[in-house]
C-alpha cells in the first residue's frame, strides 16, 4: 500500500464542436517540467494612442502556451509490445501529426465542390482541441507550432525517443464569436473532458 499521490497527466482531447463528442484522448507520457504562458494584452489605442485610450481594452488578451514534452518508447519495448516493437514511436508521433492535417473527408467533399463549380469554398474547420493541464486548466486551443526532435533510433531506423514542441493559442471569444458552439457548450465540455481524464 503507498500513499504516493495520484499523477494526474496533461495531454490533448479532439472533440467535436458540435456535438461534444470526444473523438480522440491523446495523454502524455510525462508531464513537462515546464509550460511558458503569454498574454499580449489587446489595449484600444496601441504604444501611442489617445489618452483617452488609455484605459480601454479591445478584447481579451492573446494567451499562447508553449511546452515541451518528451516520448520515450524503453517501457513498452521491455514489455514487448508489438506496435512499438516494429515500428517503434510512429503510431505515438502520427496521432499527433494528424491534429494538424484536415480531414481526408473533406478534402474530397471541397474536392468535389471545386470541380462542380463552386465560386467560394469556405476553409475546413478541424475537430474542437482541448488542452489539458490540472482540472484547473482545460481550455480550448488551436496548435500554431509543431515540431518534432527524434534521437534515437532501433535497427530499422524508427525513432525510440522524441522531444515534442507544441506552440498552443487559446481560443477566447474574440477568435470564434459568441455564436460558435465552442462558448455555448463550455460547461458540458469541461466536464466531459474531466470525466475522459479522470480528473477531480
Amino acid at each position: 500500500m503507498t500513499n504516493s499521490p495520484k499523477l494526474v497527466k496533461g495531454g490533448i482531447v479532439l472533440m467535436d464542436p458540435v456535438t461534444t463528442a470526444v473523438r480522440r484522448i491523446i495523454a502524455l507520457q510525462y508531464n513537462p517540467d515546464s509550460l511558458s504562458r503569454t498574454l499580449q494584452v489587446q489595449g484600444a489605442g496601441g504604444d501611442g494612442g489617445d489618452r483617452s485610450d488609455a484605459l480601454r481594452l479591445k478584447g481579451p488578451p492573446v494567451e499562447t502556451i508553449k511546452v515541451e514534452a518528451e516520448i520515450d518508447a524503453t517501457d513498452q519495448l521491455e514489455i514487448a509490445d508489438d506496435t512499438v516493437t516494429e515500428v517503434g514511436l510512429h503510431a505515438q508521433l502520427a496521432a499527433l501529426e494528424v491534429i494538424v492535417y484536415p480531414g481526408s473527408a473533406h478534402l474530397e467533399l471541397n474536392k468535389g465542390m471545386a470541380q462542380s463549380g463552386t465560386l467560394e469554398i469556405a476553409p475546413m474547420e478541424t475537430l474542437l482541441t482541448i488542452f489539458i493541464w490540472s482540472k484547473h486548466r482545460i481550455v480550448p486551443v488551436r496548435i500554431t507550432e509543431f515540431s518534432i526532435t527524434e534521437e534515437a533510433f532501433d535497427q530499422s531506423l524508427n525513432p525510440l525517443r522524441a522531444k515534442i514542441s507544441l506552440g498552443l493559442r487559446v481560443l477566447s471569444v474574440d477568435d470564434v464569436g459568441f455564436a460558435h458552439s465552442t462558448c455555448k457548450i463550455k460547461n458540458n465540455l469541461l466536464r466531459k473532458v474531466r470525466a475522459v481524464f479522470s480528473v477531480r
